[in-house]
């Protein structure tokens, strides 16, 4: 994609003949809401990740968009400050109801507790392996019956312990 963006006509030009000096990357927060800062006060509004928008899904990491609905009310509300000539706390508050709007804050409040979920190590380990055997077990031709779906799961998920399956997933069903 970035090979793309550098080809363009609009681009190409700008950038023909330089060198690359530093390519960098960070790591992005993911504490959720529980570790946001003020979002606003007198002069400055944080926005993207440093404001702690961004949400570790399992299954994706949401932080571009945040990114940028965060920088589209912040101009807005920067706009807004412009015109009045006030750029105090409570003229930026704005911001932060511009996020309520839009939708950001509601994410972040209903994934709050996800960061927490995130951090079992089986969520990575234990469940994909069982997942897997489980399904290695169940596409196996070796000649005997295939035994019963349910007595399949069940071997498996002994193996990780029935109370620690029980407690993943009300801990899971309550983070999402």
């Amino acid at each position: 994609m970035l090979e793309d963006f550098k080809q363009h006509p609009a681009i190409r030009p700008l950038i023909q003949g330089g060198t690359l000096l530093e390519y960098s990357a960070h790591m992005v927060p993911e504490g959720g809401i529980a570790m946001m800062p003020e979002l606003a006060n007198d002069g400055v509004m944080i926005v993207g990740d440093a404001a702690g928008l961004c949400l570790n899904l399992g299954y994706t990491v949401r932080g571009m968009d945040l990114a940028i609905a965060s920088a589209q009310a912040a101009a807005q509300t920067a706009i807004d400050a412009k015109a009045r000539q006030d750029f105090s706390a409570a003229s930026l508050a704005g911001y932060k109801r511009a996020l309520e709007k839009n939708g950001v804050l509601r994410d972040m409040r209903h994934f709050r507790k996800l960061p927490g979920l995130m951090e079992n190590p089986r969520l990575f380990t234990e469940y994909p392996r069982m997942a897997a055997n489980i399904v290695g077990d169940l596409f196996t031709v070796d000649g005997g019956p295939v035994p019963p779906l349910r007595k399949t799961i069940l071997s498996h998920a002994k193996k990780i312990g029935l109370v620690n399956l029980l407690k993943d997933g009300i801990k899971g069903a309550t983070a999402l």
